[in-house]
């Protein structure tokens, strides 16, 4: 079931509009707030009609994150090995500019539905309502202009935490329902990533939300994430047909290349994935995740080896989406001049299941009026 609660909606405080010229590369920009009492905040660039981009620095002394309102992004995260050299975990770019043309969705937050929807249209109350096809016949992370594109507005923000808040208008990406939005980083005592999603709507509509951040725990320099030890808690997926749209079933992960309930290396049988580009890219239903009210539940596990990294995922979701960046080429040129091969970083996308609008089975993701959507992930960290 979806988390959904009663309470009032959340304001109306952004819009959002297209990227043009920034102001320089992440590493040199000039800082504007060095208040003890609120986050590091710095000029990242600036949009076409020159709304300014900023980049906020959040840290417990020990992590550090690196998010912009461009898409509620998470630019940079630094966590330290055994030895306790800090290094940066994360895919991503030095500039605003690559940002803007992310088609791989560094560090997005995705929405207004995350994962693909069949056909780019669905049946809400008796009225079809058709999206933007951008995934083959399909719509895939909110359409042409999801959140991902939009620029948020940043406010409470302290030396750990931030909060972005979007608006989403009726019709947007041809979703019904003005929606509200909000998501918080938090970068927490206890050396975790804290994300929390809130949202509401006037009208009846789908809402899927994810954060979609590649992860190296070596380092994105250091090559393929193959070696790194994946645990999923996770007994069953759900198949999908060649464009990877659930065919309903929910099926058992036993015997198959998909079974990671005991720790397995993320390349010990990923040849055995059949299609192209060859690789995961699975919804694993959570165990016992998705259930209203709970505390968030362990999704996943994942261990380096040679740094001793080690990150647990924890989550009030009913589904991962695990992808081993498949379809990372060389094409693209990420931090530091690095080309980002196959494989080299991996997601772990807390959120309800795909195509969850055709599926009358699956937990619901319509939100309705008077209810809040909730959800509550969190990436835990530390070495051994």
């Amino acid at each position: 079931m979806r988390n959904f609660v009663r309470g009032p909606a959340l304001a109306a405080v952004a819009g959002w509009c297209s990227v043009a010229m920034t102001t320089g590369a992440m590493a040199d920009p000039q800082p504007q707030t060095k208040s003890p009492k609120e986050a590091q905040m710095v000029t990242f660039g600036q949009t076409s009609n020159g709304v300014a981009i900023q980049l906020y620095t959040l840290t417990n002394g020990r992590i550090t994150a690196k998010v912009t309102n461009f898409g509620a992004v998470l630019v940079a995260l630094e966590v330290p090995d055994r030895q306790g050299k800090a290094a940066d975990v994360v895919l991503g770019f030095d500039t605003l500019e690559e940002y803007v043309v992310n088609k791989p969705y560094f560090g997005s937050t995705v929405g207004r539905f995350a994962n693909r929807i069949g056909g780019a249209k669905f049946t809400l109350n008796g009225k079809e309502y058709q999206l933007a096809a951008n995934n083959g016949p399909n719509s895939l992370h909110g359409g042409l202009v999801g959140f991902n594109k939009q620029v948020w507005t940043a406010e409470a923000a302290t030396p750990s935490s931030v909060r972005f808040t979007l608006k989403s208008p009726d019709g947007q990406e041809g979703y019904p329902g003005n929606l509200s939005v909000a998501v918080t980083y938090n970068v927490t005592p206890t050396d975790a990533l804290q994300i929390d999603y809130k949202a509401t709507t006037d009208a009846a509509t789908p809402v899927n939300l994810t954060h979609h951040t590649y992860f190296n725990l070596n380092g994105p320099a250091s090559g393929p994430i193959l070696d790194h030890e994946l645990t999923l808690q996770a007994d069953s997926y759900t198949p999908g047909d060649a464009e990877m749209i659930p065919t309903g079933v929910i099926a058992p992960v036993e015997g198959t290349p998909l079974d990671f309930t005991s720790p397995a290396r993320i390349g010990a049988r990923i040849t055995r994935i059949s299609g192209e580009p060859g690789g995961y890219d699975h919804n694993f239903v959570v165990r016992g995740g998705g259930k209203p009210g709970n505390a968030p539940v362990p999704a996943a596990r994942v261990v380096e080896p040679k740094s001793g990294r080690i990150m647990e995922v924890l989550t009030t979701e009913p589904g991962i989406q695990f992808y081993s960046g498949n379809f990372l080429d060389g094409t693209i040129t990420g931090k530091g001049g690095v080309k980002y091969q196959k494989h080299q970083g991996f997601c772990l996308e807390t959120q309800h299941y795909p195509d969850s609008v055709h599926q009358p089975d699956f937990p619901s993701t319509i939100l309705q009026p008077g209810q809040t959507y909730t959800q509550t992930t969190t990436y835990q960290f530390s070495a051994k």
